[in-house]
């Protein structure tokens, strides 16, 4: 859970840096692609423990 908070923080951190600095873009592009990647891997890990928990 705590990686996951801190991967949050880190793509909203890169997003801001991005939005304001106009000439670093890449950076809110970087940000948004870490954003959703860990959202993916968050709502991956909470299927796998739902559907453990399901089985047993």
């Amino acid at each position: 859970m705590a990686l996951f908070l801190f991967l949050v923080i880190v793509a909203m951190v890169l997003g801001l840096i991005g939005w304001v600095v106009h000439g670093l873009d890449y950076l809110l592009v970087i940000g948004v692609v870490v954003l959703v990647i860990d959202i993916v891997l968050g709502l991956v890990r909470l299927a796998r423990r739902s559907r453990r928990h399901r089985i047993r």
